[in-house]
């Protein structure tokens, strides 16, 4: 029996452990991300893999080709298909038949070829190799992608998280003021259309609450989903909307920065660099190529009559005609690498435009939030001064009714304020490729 209880406490608090929310900071949801939890990250993985097994391929033709082979076989042959033709011996009356056989052949054989010269081989392995450079940049390009997903979705829960405690507070709030409507009407200096003001806005604040109590929950599905995790866990975000300044960046500098580190422009270089050398092993495909041969075995009648055959040499082969396939193959690879060049030249024109749009938007941002946060100290204080007003009974509620509205306001700009500086600052960072250093 008391192993019994034991058991129940112990299933019990696996139960509320398995319930507890996952306290998530926005660098773990990003390493979370990264291990192999997006999608996109695991099919970037096995880009890499196929690219690697190409390159092997390629390299395949420079490298011995080693064949074993064992046969036993009964066979029987008509000369006459060989061009022999056997007349009749004038003296002795003999008949030659042009068919022999059955007879027993027996072969085991160790054949090998091995390139010596083919230098167009030699640049298709350059170009395979060159092509998982480019694929290993592309998923550098990948996780920086995936990085700025999830900040995104991370800043976006934040900001649904601070509309719903800027609700609360909104809802505070209007209950505070329904109180002082209350007593002013009690004590004779207030009326009953000032309660029934206070009491729809409370109505209203509720219905606010409700909302954006809904948008937290969405904006944290949304971030399960970016991650990889289960969409059944609860999550609580130990990070908030924060100003973090900035310094300033000078344009030059981040267009230096993002030349050198973003991972888009190194994975074009390395396109650029493989249709370069594809082309080239396209254009030496005229050269003649040179590999060895040779092969080694036993071969007789049967398994314990064989003798010991070799055979070895050189081959020379020189391309004359094949109908035009690699005049054709050469235009086709010479195009592509004017394609690969035209990309590289637009990317180069994309980036900065990455950049001078992040840092344009960087700056309105500083700005956007020195006005919210001054506008919310205004709106705070115009609401306490008619508070006092209304307590004095100088004033009515609709005063301070519209105080309430414009703080309320005022909130509602700040969150959007400092969701736009930290959504820029994201910018910045994916445009010069430094996003994971954006990441507190």
């Amino acid at each position: 029996m008391p192993c019994v209880k034991f058991m129940g406490l112990f299933l019990m608090a696996v139960g509320l452990f398995a319930q507890a929310p996952l306290e998530l900071s926005l660098k773990q949801a990003v390493d979370m991300a990264l291990a192999d939890g997006n999608t996109r990250v695991k099919l970037a993985e096995e880009a890499i893999r196929q690219s690697e097994a190409r390159r092997d391929e390629s390299r395949s033709a420079l490298l011995p080709n080693i064949d074993g082979a064992v046969s036993d076989s009964s066979q029987t042959r008509n000369l006459k298909a060989f061009g022999f033709s056997f007349s009749q011996a004038p003296i002795l009356g003999l008949n030659f038949s042009t068919f022999v056989g059955p007879f027993e052949v027996f072969d085991a054989r160790v054949s090998a070829t091995q390139s010596i010269f083919d230098f167009s081989s030699i640049r298709n392995f350059q170009a395979a190799k060159a092509a998982v450079e480019a694929v290993k940049a592309d998923n550098q390009g990948t996780r920086d992608q995936v990085t700025d997903q999830v900040a995104r979705a991370y800043l976006a829960a934040l900001r649904a998280g601070a509309a719903r405690d800027t609700a609360q507070a909104n809802v505070e709030l209007s209950v505070a003021l329904l109180k002082l409507a209350q007593s002013t009407k009690a004590a004779g200096t207030g009326t009953g259309i000032e309660v029934t003001r206070a009491e729809v806005q409370l109505a209203n604040d509720r219905q606010q609450l409700v909302v954006a109590e809904n948008g937290v929950e969405s904006s944290h599905l949304q971030l399960l989903k970016v991650i990889g995790l289960k969409l059944e866990n609860k999550v609580d975000l130990t990070g908030r909307l924060e100003y973090a300044p900035t310094e300033g960046a000078e344009t030059a500098a981040a267009l230096a920065t993002a030349r050198q580190n973003r991972a888009e422009l190194k994975a074009q270089n390395y396109r650029e660099e493989s249709a370069k050398l594809s082309y080239s092993a396209a254009k030496y495909e005229r050269l003649p190529s040179l590999a060895a041969f040779g092969d080694y075995g036993s071969s007789g009648p049967a398994i314990n009559n064989s003798v010991p055959t070799r055979t070895a040499g050189v081959s020379l082969k020189i391309p004359l005609f094949d109908g035009g396939r690699r005049d054709a193959r050469r235009a086709e690879s010479a195009s592509e690498y004017r394609q690969e060049r035209i990309r590289s030249a637009d990317l180069r024109d994309q980036v900065e435009l990455d950049v001078r749009l992040a840092l344009q938007s960087l700056t309105s941002a500083n700005a956007e939030v020195a006005a919210a946060e001054e506008g919310l100290k205004l709106a705070e204080n115009e609401l306490a001064q008619a508070q006092r007003r209304y307590k004095a009974g100088v004033s009515t509620s609709i005063e301070v009714t519209d105080a309430q509205t414009r703080l309320q306001r005022a909130r509602d700009n700040r969150i959007s304020a400092l969701y736009n500086y930290s959504i820029a600052r994201i910018d910045l960072g994916t445009a010069t490729g430094t996003i994971r250093s954006m990441i507190p």
